[in-house]
């Protein structure tokens, strides 16, 4: 099992980020210059600063003697995901804090691709094949149709629902695929509600 990295500074969860989304629109770590350029930091020596900083908590590896030499280690790597175990009231739902593993598996093995693993909690879906203690596969994004499962956010509290909103209407229902529980009506007017993500797949581990 593989440890949570240590909380971060403010500035190195920008710095953080930064690699990431270069990553993703380029398909390449930035350099040195590139991190400095985008902080107006004085010099590359403070991106260099920034990025042992990151290794020390691993959250990556610094490749020496290279330009774009940044790994991305655990969770923010594309080989491994992230299990989210329960999330704190109106905290971030990949913060990391809520990190309790990493599992060595690419993220590309579900389509659209996994953002993170959420552990299952309760038996609301069981109908659908989901039990406790399942990891489900969650991609994230807020765009979702009716009937998919989802990953929902209401008020302070993260469920697994299916989802289900009348065009035009100010309410979605989530139902749950257990009998034994009523449907959640949601005012989006009046009520917190957020969708984390959606699920496209599921990990079972033998007892």
């Amino acid at each position: 099992m593989a440890r949570s990295p240590t909380k971060l500074t403010e500035r190195q969860s920008e710095v953080l980020e930064l690699i990431k989304d270069w990553i993703r629109n380029t398909g390449y770590p930035p350099t040195r210059r590139d991190i400095s350029d985008f902080f107006n930091f004085k010099s590359p020596n403070a991106a260099e600063e920034h990025l042992k900083a990151l290794e020390r908590k691993g959250v990556l590896r610094v490749i020496r003697n290279t330009s774009r030499g940044i790994q991305l280690l655990g969770v923010y790597s594309e080989n491994e995901l992230g299990v989210i175990g329960r999330v704190a009231a109106g905290s971030p739902i990949l913060a990391q804090e809520h990190v309790e593993e990493t599992v060595n598996i690419p993220r590309t093995m579900f389509e659209p691709k996994a953002d993170f693993l959420l552990r299952v909690h309760g038996d609301s879906m069981i109908n659908a094949g989901i039990f406790e203690g399942d990891l489900l596969a969650v991609h994230k994004t807020q765009d979702v149709r009716n009937g998919q499962i989802v990953v929902a956010r209401i008020g302070d509290e993260v469920t697994v629902k299916r989802f289900h909103r009348d065009p035009g209407s100010r309410n979605v229902t989530l139902f749950a695929e257990n009998p034994e529980y009523s449907p959640i009506t949601v005012d989006l007017v009046s009520e917190g509600f957020e969708i984390e993500g959606r699920s496209v797949g599921l990990l079972r581990r033998g007892g």
